[in-house]
This record gives structure tokens, C-alpha cells and sequence, in this order.
């Protein structure tokens, strides 16, 4: 692992002092490679560096521990007992930076929030939780753009399909795909019965054109009139847009716009991640297979976390945990649960390289 680090700092230094050359400097192409290099390496190389101090001064402490001054022994003891456990904490950090990157970490994503079982009080339920990422991506600063959505008779939402554009999206979003289950009691409950309903939630890295490579030859598109809210134009205008996707029947359609390019354009963003998830899903279970070791299956079928009303209590249960203020996670609160479920990813991922490398 340190040799690996040493390789880095070498080469962060290289690209520093290319930084500094008038040819790279005059060239903004080549300026702009070279800095996202150099900036991509810094936090690693900044905590290596870290390390690095605190491990000679450990060493330092401990050469003092042979003092016979019982003051320069007693302050050797102490500064031990403080440098030992940073440096182990600092070499964990280290481990955790050197794990791969999940390459669509940066990517925006499609959000897919559907009702399943529970009828009506499904329906609000995703509304809510739709909501719920809306506080989240505001928190962010997060652009979310809703690209379809399907009214149900009380007020909820059937479906919703939304864009979310900014830093680092998939990564914060990316372990919320699954099955979400609420339990309350419904408005329209005399009894005051708890009943369950459930909702699933799909999150797909936005995939760009390099990524998946669409055939027009591959595409049905069809044009209809709008239905719902949205004026007279829309309603009698052929502006929304459903295009399948004949090789793997994979069908998208869009009517938000009054104009068809845009129906069009959304659609093919929608359509393109749709087909990048299947290829993503290919290649995952490949490697799962291979190592005979995953984090999860990923599998949208999997109940991952269940919203209790009546106790306040939210419980993820990938990781076990469970939250007495479902009234603040409602309200977009969902950083501490992300943090958590991503220190057990990775918390996995060094568990399975220790086995391998043993």
C-alpha cells in the first residue's frame, strides 16, 4: 500500500511542476488535464503526508521512552498514547482512499420512484419520499427536474421519473434503490388499523451518449396527444413522445413538454440510463460471480428499509440500523443513513481485499 502511496506523491509532484510550464499553461486543453490529475491526487497525498509526519514523530515519542528523566519519560508516555491511535486511524483512511472508484461516482442520476402494493396509500407515500430527495437535493444544491409523472385520484403520485444534476450525485444516491416500505395508519382508516404499503425506488447513473450507443434503426417513436394538466396545447397537440426500444423492449415516454424535441430529448436521457443499468447489472453479476462476494445484490425486489409512523422509526435493513426521527428524514434529513451505508460498503470492500490478498 505505501509503495502505491509513494508512487502517487512521485507523481502528483510530476504533474505539480507540469503545472508550472509555460507550454502546458498556454495550452487549455492540456492545463485543464493536468489540473484535474493533480487536484484528483491531492486529498490522498495531503493524508499521506499526514501520515507520514505523525509516524516519525511516534518514533520520535517512543526513542524518548529510554530517557531517564522521569519528565521527558512521562511526556514520551503521553505523546505515545495520542500518536499510536492517529496513526491507525490515519493508515484505515489511507486503506478506504485506495479502494477503487466506482467510475459513475460523479455521474448525475435518473430517479425512478413507483407505488406497489398498498393502492392510494402507496401513491402518497411516493409522493413523500419524491419530496423526501427534493429536501435532500436542495440540501446539496442538487438541480432536480422532474422528466414524467403520473397523478393518482388523491393527490399522490403513481410514478414520478426526475433528473438530478450536480457534484458527486450517484454517490450519495446510489445505495437507495430498492423496495421502501411504509407502515401507518391511513387517512381513510376508521379502525385506526397500521397498514403496510410499498413503493419502489430505482437509481440510474445518467448515461451519456459514449456511454451507451443507441441505433436509430433500434428505436420505434411514436407520437400522441398529451393527457392532464398543462393548458390546451398540450392536450391537443402531438408533443409527448413514446420511444421503445426494439431489442430489449425497454419503453419510454414523456409528455412534460409542449414541445416534442424536448418530449424527445428527455426520453432519450430517461431511455439511455435505462440501458446502461442493464449492461451495469450484467457486468456486476459477473464480477459477483467471480469473486463469489458482493455487497448486497442490488436487486430492486430486496425490502432495503421500512418508514414506521406510529414510532417515529425509520430502519434500513442492509446495515441494521434504526432511527427514532422519521419526522426529520421525511424532511430530507438522510445524510447520517447515506454515511452509514456507505462506511459499510466500504467497510466490505477492505473486508473482501484482506480475504483475497490472504
Amino acid at each position: 500500500m505505501f509503495d502505491r502511496l509513494q508512487q502517487m506523491e512521485d507523481r502528483y509532484i510530476e504533474l505539480g511542476d507540469q503545472l508550472a510550464l509555460p507550454e502546458i499553461q498556454n495550452d487549455r486543453e492540456a492545463y485543464h488535464k493536468v489540473s484535474k490529475a493533480h487536484r484528483d491526487l491531492e486529498e490522498s497525498i495531503e493524508k499521506f503526508r499526514t501520515y507520514k509526519q505523525v509516524k516519525v514523530g511516534l518514533e520520535d515519542a517512543r526513542l524518548m521512552l529510554a530517557e531517564t528523566d522521569p519528565d521527558i519519560q512521562a511526556m514520551a508516555e503521553e505523546e505515545v498514547a495520542t500518536l499510536e491511535p492517529r496513526l491507525e486511524q490515519l493508515e484505515n483512511e489511507l486503506r478506504i482512499m485506495l479502494l477503487p472508484k466506482d467510475p459513475n461516482d460523479e455521474k448525475n442520476v435518473i430517479l425512478e420512484i413507483r407505488a406497489g402494493t398498498g393502492g392510494d396509500e402507496a401513491s402518497l407515500f411516493v409522493a413523500e419520499v419524491f419530496r423526501m430527495y427534493q429536501r435532500f437535493a436542495e440540501q446539496h444544491r442538487w438541480k432536480i427536474e422532474v422528466m414524467s409523472e403520473s397523478e393518482s385520484s388523491v393527490g399522490g403520485l403513481k410514478e414520478v421519473i426526475a433528473l438530478i444534476e450536480g457534484e458527486r450525485v450517484y454517490s450519495q444516491m446510489k445505495y437507495e434503490s430498492g423496495v421502501h416500505r411504509v407502515q401507518r395508519v391511513p387517512a381513510t382508516e376508521t379502525q385506526g388499523r397500521v397498514h403496510t404499503s410499498a413503493i419502489t425506488v430505482a437509481v440510474l447513473p445518467e448515461a451519456e451518449e459514449v456511454d451507451v450507443k443507441v441505433e436509430a434503426k433500434d428505436l420505434r417513436v411514436d407520437t400522441f396527444c398529451s393527457s392532464g394538466p398543462g393548458g390546451q396545447s398540450v392536450n391537443t397537440t402531438y408533443s409527448a413522445i413514446r420511444i421503445t426500444h426494439i431489442p430489449t423492449n425497454t419503453v419510454v415516454s414523456c409528455q412534460d413538454e409542449k414541445s416534442q424535441i424536448k418530449n424527445r430529448e428527455k426520453a432519450m436521457r430517461v431511455l439511455r440510463s435505462r440501458l446502461y443499468e442493464v449492461e451495469m447489472q450484467k457486468q456486476h453479476d459477473a464480477l459477483a460471480k467471480e469473486r463469489k462476494q458482493q455487497v448486497g445484490t442490488g436487486d430492486r425486489s430486496e425490502k432495503i428499509r421500512t418508514y414506521n409512523f406510529p414510532q417515529n422509526r425509520l430502519t434500513d435493513h442492509r446495515i441494521g440500523l434504526t432511527l427514532h426521527q422519521l419526522d426529520l428524514i421525511m424532511e430530507g434529513r438522510l445524510q447520517s443513513i447515506v454515511d452509514a451505508l456507505i462506511a459499510d460498503d466500504q467497510a466490505e470492500q477492505l473486508k473482501a481485499g484482506t480475504t483475497q490478498a490472504a
